[in-house]
């Protein structure tokens, strides 16, 4: 690149862009496709902020519309993420998660990533009927109901709810500093087997206002049943993650 480097990430990026307006290429592509080989070559870092539309689209000369629609293809693409507030920003490094009975933090940790969680509440109940059912325990049994907000880099990845037997849920304080499985498995709790189902829907707005991105962005959904080796259930899960940082990977064979 001939352009210097940002020597700041929260100074707005200002690309130099050659604007070809008789090209059969739309004006749109002509500013996402120097962008783009800027992020996915890593010339650009992650958490640089860039331009935005207005900026953009007065300094280049093209309808604003045009501006969004090329930063709106980086984040479809999920080189970029937009956020109230905060302004359009490179991507973290997406997470490529294996399908298997892994704990997110345990796998997020092994890949490289700076991790935070934060506990949104705790609460201790005593089972329903539909909770009962679902656990596969008495009515009125002890149990713990959670919710995590989950970071990596700063940047909201995931809303966690679980529901866990009482006498094997992890305190507060321990989710705070580790991941649940990591947490049941000091207690002796191993996770052995689990049922799980993937998913898609779009972002409410509370989701929105906790992981900061817009109502009607892409999530990714999960829902899991884990049991220890004797059949118990020790957890039940319900997580959403934003979509354009967070995919999982398998592995097929014939």
């Amino acid at each position: 690149m001939t352009q210097p480097r940002p020597e700041s990430p929260d100074v707005p990026f200002i690309p130099e862009i050659s604007i070809e307006r008789d090209s059969v290429t739309p004006l749109y592509q002509q500013i996402s496709r120097p962008l783009s080989e800027m992020i996915s070559s890593g010339w650009l870092a992650p958490g640089q902020l860039i331009e935005d539309e207005v900026a953009m689209a007065n300094r280049l000369r093209v309808s604003r519309p045009t501006a969004r629609r090329a930063l709106e293809e980086l984040v479809n693409r999920g080189l970029v993420i937009r956020r109230r507030r905060v302004g359009t920003r490179v991507a973290p490094r997406h997470v490529h998660r294996p399908l298997g009975l892994t704990s997110l933090y345990d796998d997020l940790e092994k890949s490289g990533y700076t991790i935070r969680t934060e506990v949104l509440s705790y609460e201790v109940v005593l089972a329903d009927a539909e909770q009962a059912l679902q656990l596969k325990t008495a009515l009125g049994t002890e149990t713990v109901r959670i919710r995590r907000l989950r970071y990596i880099d700063d940047s909201p990845l995931a809303i966690m709810g679980n529901l866990i037997p009482a006498d094997v849920a992890p305190s507060f304080r321990e989710l705070n500093e580790q991941g649940l499985y990591a947490c049941m498995r000091s207690r002796g709790v191993n996770p052995y087997s689990a049922e799980q189902s993937i998913g898609a829907r779009l972002a409410t707005r509370k989701d929105a206002d906790l992981l900061n991105i817009d109502a009607g962005s892409a999530l990714v959904t999960m829902q899991r049943t884990s049991y220890d080796r004797s059949g118990r259930i020790i957890e039940l899960g319900d997580h959403i993650y934003v979509s354009s940082l967070y995919s999982y990977h398998l592995q097929l064979f014939v």
